[in-house]
């Protein structure tokens, strides 16, 4: 008696994405053959190795011959920020921001082995605001917290709440909220003092295991900034970017600015001390802002793209090739 093959999604703790993944990359099985063997059409077949990709159960890498490969360009531009690993993008993701290094962003995410309880920090931002739209592998019974205030910010990118729950919903994880303006009045500042949630996100950002941070522009070159921040201020006119609200020279020295005592915002000790801190930055005008943060110690790993990494190493004056 001859036995039929049953479907994929038929056979118990069976995964058909990875099944039919592992037999078209590494056995070269035809399409048409895995069909058959699976009991299901070839037009699954095709869209379960789409989903395959699209999750990250299969990660194709192009590699840049003239480069020396990404993995070469990633190792040499870690060396010489100083940082532990660079996670690098193919070629110019400045249109695609976070959807752009979203297979950087997740390896970076499985690499800090977060566990159920450990806590995870988020900031504002743009890319992290799309990193937050984008599919990110799941950390169930991890907390996610952000890492400055932002309850009243006009713009999505700074409403860091909702920057927190895309973010822990794309993770399958806890999202804990920050009820706060970024600069509250004084009054309000010293009642947060006395709040028990607010003392709760203190102790949040205190335990953390990993901060996923976005690593903002020179403030002289952004147009898009909290209104919290006195752009006008002196003291932020050589500011060449900063993390989760804390500014810094080229030179990794940080700035403060009038207000910045009532700054809602995790404290720059705790990032530097930060198991995990991966930065995010895309673009050349970043380069500036990314070598502040690493100079600063408050970035021990870096998610960009090639286009990126290679005006790093030039404006440190080593060949990119």
């Amino acid at each position: 008696m001859t036995t039929q093959p049953r479907p994929a999604s038929a056979v118990p703790g069976s995964n058909p994405a990875f099944e039919a993944a592992r037999a078209y990359y590494e056995h070269n099985e035809t399409q048409a053959e895995i069909a058959a063997r699976m009991g299901v059409s070839r037009a699954t077949v095709s869209r379960l190795l789409t989903d395959a990709r699209e999750s990250g159960i299969v990660r194709i890498q192009v590699i840049n011959p003239d480069q020396g490969g990404l993995e070469d360009l990633a190792a040499r531009t870690a060396a010489a920020l100083g940082v532990q690993r660079v996670y690098l993008a193919a070629g110019n993701q400045s249109r695609e921001l976070g959807r752009g290094v979203n297979p950087q962003a997740r390896q970076a995410l499985l690499d800090m082995h977060l566990v159920p309880g450990d806590v995870l920090l988020v900031s504002s931002g743009r890319t992290l605001y799309e990193v937050g739209r984008t599919q990110l592998p799941p950390l169930p019974g991890v907390v996610v917290a952000p890492t400055v205030g932002g309850q009243a910010e006009p713009e999505p990118w700074y409403q860091t709440n909702e920057i927190t729950r895309a973010v822990a919903q794309q993770l399958q994880a806890h999202p804990a909220f920050l009820f706060a303006e970024a600069k509250p009045s004084p009054v309000m500042f010293e009642a947060l003092q006395h709040d028990p949630g607010f003392g709760h996100i203190q102790q949040l950002w205190a335990g953390a295991r990993g901060a996923l941070v976005g690593i903002g522009a020179p403030t002289s070159t952004r147009s898009s900034i909290s209104p919290a921040i006195p752009t006008e201020s002196e003291a932020l006119r050589h500011a060449v970017g900063d993390v989760c609200l804390n500014f810094f020279e080229i030179d990794g020295t940080p700035l403060d600015f009038p207000g910045h005592e009532r700054m809602i915002r995790t404290p720059l000790s705790v990032l530097r001390d930060m198991e995990h801190c991966v930065g995010i930055a895309i673009g050349e005008h970043k380069t500036p802002s990314i070598l502040g943060a690493a100079r600063a110690g408050i970035i021990n790993r870096l998610v960009t793209d090639e286009h990126t990494a290679e005006a790093i190493l030039r404006a440190l004056g080593e060949p990119s090739a």
